[in-house]
């Protein structure tokens, strides 16, 4: 009959579905089992280069005073080796004048075409302006922090050593400033600290090449001028710039010991904004660049490329994971179910194999799901909760505690909010919602 044709071709369909969700899936498995190899570290240097920090803001009086002012004051690094940059992008309120106020050499960039409405733009602005300084104004490396962010006062150092080491590009631990605040937070935090603990760590050890993205990034201004600037043109800046370096043979490392500390959501409202970002972004790569990274592997051989597009093709499965795993799943229990009981009569196979079928996937389902839920979920939470509780914003282990016993339930949250950001155009670059302190410079006004 035409319903069991149906069903044998949709389950084909979700066979080979599994299967593509399963290859990327195994990949960061595998980053979870191995994560207690030695990290990487680089050699004390003595030679200190000039370093620039880089900071596109917008509307960000809330925070820049207290950024600035602990990036100038409590680096380890001598104070005369680096600068720091804010980028006032469109300000309408007192970026720009907290910031100078702060130490910070401002660049105004007021620029009314709507469509400029994301850090890219200061991002090239910056970038443009620091690796054109010629003689003593010049700098070796950028490094680019978000507004928000706050460093360890190794972080200049740490970085350095890397760069005298020979690395042009790298990332940091991307840790939080406000990991304990509630639920969102402490999810968030232990999400974003996966890729720093696990999959960053064993990369480094292996020689695959690093993610470099967002705040706590390291570019080498020669590497900048060979490029010609920050050549991007997506919302997801940081992540196609990388792919660029990438494509162009260069390989990213990861400076673990450097922290770079974020504000994390505090709401579904702002992890939803944030992962429309991400979302949208992704599925502009894929389109792109991401088809270009699977085909470079196969030319070069070098597993960093296939590594990096089974990273970023899960985007897109976050669809396949939101959509496509429980509409089918509906609809395999509920015709099996029906055949088992008689409703619907079949003719190519028996009514007991459709009932064992209906058992056995059902058992199959509860023992994957639980499976990746202990391991994927409460598995990877609490090691990041006990060994690195202190980058992720917490004082004593216990405070992460509710967070690791509901992590599956935000990673399916969070499957959802990319799923939708995929599918959806993300948000204009508005004010941001911050959960830290104002500007102490304002405490007397």
């Amino acid at each position: 009959m035409w319903h069991e044709i149906l069903f044998r071709v949709l389950s084909i369909i979700n066979y080979v579905v599994l299967i593509i969700i399963a290859i990327p899936l195994l990949l960061q498995i595998f980053y979870v089992l191995f994560s207690f190899v030695k990290k990487k570290t680089w050699k004390k240097s003595d030679v200190k280069g000039r370093v620039a920090y880089l900071i596109p803001a917008h509307n960000e009086e809330d925070v820049i005073f207290e950024t600035v002012k602990s990036l100038l004051e409590k680096q380890t690094y001598p104070r005369e080796k680096f600068d720091v940059f804010v980028v006032a992008h469109n300000c309408t309120d007192r970026t720009a004048e907290l910031a100078g106020q702060a130490g910070a050499k401002v660049l105004v960039l007021d620029d009314p075409d709507p469509a400029h409405r994301m850090a890219l733009y200061p991002m090239k602005h910056g970038v443009d302006h620091i690796i054109g300084l010629e003689g003593d104004a010049a700098y070796d490396f950028i490094i680019r922090i978000d507004a928000d962010n706050h460093v360890n006062p190794e972080f200049t150092s740490l970085m350095n050593d890397a760069f005298q080491a020979g690395v042009e590009f790298a990332r940091s631990y991307e840790g939080a400033l406000n990991g304990t605040q509630n639920f969102y937070t402490k999810a968030c935090a232990l999400f974003y600290a996966f890729d720093s603990r696990f999959g960053s760590r064993v990369r480094e050890r292996l020689g695959i090449a690093a993610h470099i993205n967002g705040s706590g990034s390291m570019m080498s201004v020669k590497m900048l001028k060979e490029c010609g600037g920050y050549d991007c043109k997506t919302i997801t800046e940081d992540a196609e710039f990388n792919f660029n370096r990438m494509l162009e043979g260069k390989k990213g490392h990861f400076v673990e010991d450097a922290v770079a500390y974020e504000d994390m959501p505090s709401s579904f409202r702002v992890t939803l904004s944030r992962n429309k970002r991400i979302g949208s972004g992704s599925m502009e790569l894929l389109k792109g660049q991401l088809l270009k990274m699977f085909g470079k592997f196969f030319t070069t051989g070098n597993f960093s490329y296939l590594e990096m597009f089974l990273t970023y093709i899960f985007n897109f499965l976050a669809i396949l994971i939101s959509v496509w795993v429980p509409l089918y799943y509906v609809y395999h229990f509920t015709y099996t179910a029906l055949v088992a009981n008689g409703t619907i009569a079949v003719t190519w196979m028996s009514v007991n194999y459709y009932s064992d079928m209906l058992w056995t996937t059902l058992w199959c389902a509860v023992g994957i799901i639980g499976g990746l839920f202990v391991l994927f979920g409460f598995g990877q939470a609490a090691i990041l909760a006990i060994v690195d509780y202190r980058k992720l914003g917490a004082k004593r282990r216990r405070e992460l505690i509710s967070a690791v016993l509901l992590f599956p339930a935000f990673l399916v949250l969070y499957a959802v909010t990319l799923c939708i950001g995929a599918m959806s155009k993300p948000d204009e670059w508005g004010k941001t919602t911050r959960n830290v302190p104002p500007p102490q410079a304002e405490e007397g006004d």
